[in-house]
């Protein structure tokens, strides 16, 4: 009785509004396309509030996409079960080629109710939040060396060549700071250029490493179920210890050392 009185609600979001489509239980079940609402939660609540006094129980369901989870925990607050789709993982006709938000909203709504939609995995809030948090620092390390390439670029447009191997330690640093360019205007973009890299390490990618450490830390010790995701978070910060001066200058010496021993070993 309870499948009966069901009706399966799907949207379509987008940043302004989601295309709404709903399927009345049962294989002969009507299927129809309720409209566009407003995005935001006032509009959402009022909908899903007005659906269930009239049809009981919901079952609802959107893409995974851009707009995140916000709406499917605003449902589930309501008490109505949702799902969030695999977009990759849902049927499509061959050769279908006319793609609206009306119709995406009915197909989906059709294939909640045959069962024929798979659903990712939802993560709680705190999750999302550390995975912002490596996004941030992800995007930190790219800022970076796009700002270390276009120093590189610069200085090869000039002629200008590093003799030695590692770069951005704190030899070559040195280096970059002592080349004496020939025109005021060559000199000024590269004090900007370099400004803007020791900035983007500094600035970004080391106080970033920090925290996302320390935010392991502290979500590893909150949750033992999350220490896959914990991990990830120290190879992170590794990897931003790994790309700080310091790290590569340790690294260079080590090499040294190593090749050093290898020559004597060699001697002997």
């Amino acid at each position: 009785m309870a499948e009966h009185n069901m009706a399966y609600v799907a949207f379509d979001t987008s940043k302004l509004h989601n295309a709404v489509a709903i399927a009345e239980a049962g294989r002969a079940g009507e299927v129809r396309y309720l409209g566009e609402f407003e995005n935001t939660p006032v509009a959402t609540a009022k909908l899903i509030r007005r659906l269930a006094a009239k049809h009981g129980a919901l079952s609802c369901c959107y893409e995974a996409g851009p707009t995140g989870y916000g709406l499917y925990r605003q449902i589930k607050r309501l008490g109505q079960d949702c799902i969030v789709v695999a977009p990759s993982l849902i049927p499509r006709k061959p050769g279908k080629r006319v793609k609206t938000n009306r119709l995406d909203a009915l197909s989906l709504a059709k294939q909640l109710r045959a069962g024929d939609l798979t659903a990712v995995w939802v993560p709680d809030e705190r999750h999302e939040a550390v995975r912002e948090l490596i996004r941030a620092r992800g995007a930190s390390v790219v800022d970076w060396r796009a700002k270390c390439q276009q120093v590189s670029s610069m200085l090869l447009r000039l002629g200008r060549h590093y003799p030695a191997k590692k770069t951005w330690g704190k030899a070559h640093m040195a280096w970059l700071a002592g080349q004496k360019l020939e025109h005021l205007e060559q000199r000024i973009a590269l004090e900007e250029r370099l400004v803007a890299v020791r900035q983007a390490r500094e600035s970004k990618t080391t106080r970033l490493a920090v925290r996302t450490a320390a935010s392991g830390s502290a979500w590893s010790r909150a949750s033992s179920s999350l220490r896959v995701s914990s991990r990830a978070l120290s190879r992170t910060s590794s990897l931003a210890e790994a790309a700080s001066p310091s790290a590569l200058t340790r690294s260079s010496t080590a090499d040294r050392r190593m090749k050093a021993r290898r020559i004597a070993s060699c001697r002997r």
